[in-house]
């Protein structure tokens, strides 16, 4: 049957497959990804991976650690930590980058990690970045981390897959940031939520690899577990840009040379030949399934400013040049927008230019190279001329960290890809998004502005959504052990966008020696403290859309599992949620169709209702059945049986070690 490119990409590094197995959209798979990255975190999952009893990395050519998130802090405490990290990486031979060298996402990119048609993921949310050069990166938790460390490979479930269409051309002034604001803010009712978002068009020849390294990061906001450009020409022609770059740099700070012949290991042109002759197996096929189809006329898209506080508000420059918004801080940082071709943007806009007074802009760029390139052109120097402050390449007030936060009542424009309350600072200051043009007009200016001929003229583009076709009848195999038909009666709470907090309260997250009885007594306490004496041992769970949204608590999994559920059923789940919980051995399923029929029948005035309905599913037809209804449901894989059978990930992995 016919496959998008999340499909076939997915396909390429699924592992233990049987023989002809299909990989859909909805299905459990084991994966082996290319690469794994983690940042200051990789001191987490190093507690996490010695704790399931691994001494040695599997393949030391896989995980890459990048120091980039707290780079400011020279305290002793983080410079120890740094130290532990860095020593690590050389006791398990794996690729390391010292604070300075740049934003981890970067580096992955510059140094051929994120290749195209590859699997990457990270532990990291913007991990999305990488598919602005056709690689399918997306997010894993730093359990999956751990795994990957130990055996190569972890779970995945199959993300269903939107098309997003880009037609016709950026109008000049306008930028790649300026495209995901308009995606975020025009197509803002989680049209794409938890979706893999491939995008198509003739828009694209004429954004570049930098545009689309942005939007693609920016998929991230915009609720999308991945956003894949195609593989082309122009990631071609970019590719063997940079390993001519490298040619002449040479191979100083390349942490492993595993060509052998003063090669890249990764960027070399035997490399980039091989991926050349595999551009037809790279493209979607023409009769693939996409679950939505969006488009957006590049041509009408404008100038926008993103907020405050969210990506989903979006206002054209045009509208705030009517009534000035005076600002405190302007930001050019970030993994999203500090590339060569950003700094070049913002420099042409302030040349000849001073800050405003009262005014404080701060600028990092998005690598030690690109700083480097930037200082080459001259632009860096433009930018201090003005009087930008200059920070180390890395996140810092992106995520709050370091100096130049946001104060009290103050307002910031950012060419950052977060603006939620307090991230960059105070939670009574207001944060506001925009391209690194409208950051540098705006820094001179003392308020939000960006000249020329702007007019508030909305974005033209469309959505629709698609029926699922019935999937061909493919018995899924089942491991011995687990059971093939599982039946209980149904217990519905129909609440949509029920969080972590009224699952299992806060409060009780960081009592470490909480047992598994406590866990059960409180969960749902904060939901309908009835639930507890509605549910019964050996019942399924009926949630509503959004299941287990917010935090990322493990504990709103283990304590519906503790209280003896079988598996918990949702019109649709957090990913968050959904690893936490399968990553504990217990099964979150989607079934929209039940949902919404429970949702008639019970109305949705009770917060727990006990249906007196038992549903039977059956797990080798992947298919769930109430009432004489048949509701079907995700394939149920042998990589998510194992980790219900093993009761879970960390189990797994130690099973696998012997």
């Amino acid at each position: 049957m016919a496959q998008n490119l999340i499909e076939k990409i997915a396909r390429r590094f699924a592992v233990d497959l049987p023989a002809g197995q299909e990989v859909r959209s909805g299905d459990y798979i084991s994966i082996q990804p290319a690469h794994v990255m983690t940042h200051d975190n990789t001191g987490a999952v190093i507690p996490k991976f010695r704790a399931i009893g691994a001494t040695r990395i599997a393949n030391p050519r896989q995980p890459v650690y990048t120091l980039d998130h707290n780079v400011q802090d020279v305290s002793e405490k983080n410079l120890e930590k740094y130290a532990r990290i860095e020593a690590f990486a050389r006791e398990m031979g794996v690729d390391f980058y010292p604070a300075g060298r740049g934003i981890g996402h970067q580096i992955m990119c510059e140094e051929g990690y994120a290749w195209p048609g590859a699997m990457v993921v990270a532990s990291d949310s913007h991990s999305n970045m990488y598919g602005g050069l056709g690689c399918l990166g997306t997010p894993v938790v730093r359990t999956d981390a751990a795994a990957i460390w130990a055996t190569g490979r972890t779970w995945w479930q199959v993300p269903p897959v939107a098309k997003v269409t880009l037609t016709g051309k950026l109008r000049p002034g306008v930028t790649g940031k300026d495209v995901i604001i308009t995606l975020c803010g025009f197509f803002n009712h989680d049209e794409v939520l938890n979706h893999a978002v491939e995008f198509v068009g003739d828009g694209l020849a004429s954004l570049s690899i930098d545009e689309r390294l942005t939007i693609a990061n920016m998929t991230t906001e915009w609720g999308a577990l991945a956003g894949v450009f195609p593989v082309d020409e122009q990631t071609i022609t970019w590719l063997k840009q940079r390993a001519e770059f490298i040619a002449r740099r040479g191979l100083a700070g390349v942490p492993s040379d595993a060509d052998g012949k003063g090669q890249h290991p990764r960027l070399n042109p035997r490399r980039i030949a091989e991926l050349e002759a595999q551009l037809p197996e790279l493209q979607p096929d023409p009769e693939a399934f996409y679950a939505r189809e969006l488009t957006l006329d590049l041509a009408t898209v404008e100038p926008h400013v993103s907020g405050p506080n969210t990506v989903k508000t979006m206002t054209p420059i045009s509208k705030l040049r009517q009534s000035p918004l005076k600002i405190d801080k302007a930001y050019l940082v970030s993994c999203v927008n500090s590339r060569v071709e950003d700094l070049a943007d913002a420099a042409r806009i302030i040349a000849g230019k001073k800050v405003a007074d009262g005014v404080e802009f701060y600028i990092a760029a998005a690598s030690s190279e690109v700083q480097a390139e930037s200082e080459k052109r001259g632009d860096w120097q433009t930018l201090l001329e003005a009087g930008a402050v200059p920070l180390p390449p890395g996140c810092g007030p992106c995520i709050g960290l370091g100096m130049g936060l946001l104060e009290d009542g103050e307002v910031g424009i950012s060419a950052t890809n977060r603006n939620f309350k307090g991230r960059m600072g105070s939670r009574s200051a207001e944060a506001y998004l925009a391209s690194p043009a409208i950051v540098a007009a705006s820094a001179v200016a003392g308020k939000i502005d960006y000249p020329g001929d702007w007019q508030d003229r909305p974005p033209r583009g469309e959505m629709q959504i698609n029926p699922r076709p019935a999937r061909q009848v493919q018995e899924i195999p089942i491991l011995p052990g687990f059971p093939e038909i599982i039946e209980g009666e149904l217990i519905f709470c129909c609440q949509d966008n029920l969080n972590t907090d009224g699952i299992y309260p806060g409060k009780y997250t960081y009592i470490d020696d909480f047992t598994a009885e406590q866990q059960a007594e409180v969960v749902m306490e904060n939901y309908d403290p009835r639930f507890k004496e509605i549910v019964r041992e050996g019942d399924i769970l009926v949630g509503g859309y959004n299941f287990g949204t917010g935090s990322s608590r493990e504990q709103a999994a283990t304590a519906l599992k503790h209280r003896g559920l079988r598996l918990v059923l949702a019109g649709s789940f957090s990913e968050t949620y959904k690893r936490n919980a399968l990553n504990n051995g217990f099964l979150a399923i989607e079934a929209p169709g039940l949902v919404e029929a429970l949702k008639q029948l019970f109305g949705t005035d009770q917060l727990t209702v006990r249906t007196g309905m038992t549903a039977k599913i059956d797990f080798r037809k992947a298919e769930l059945q109430v009432n004489g209804e048949r509701y079907p449901i995700s394939a149920v894989g042998t990589a998510a049986q194992e980790l219900v059978l093993t009761g879970g990930l960390e189990n797994w992995v130690k099973e696998r070690l012997g």
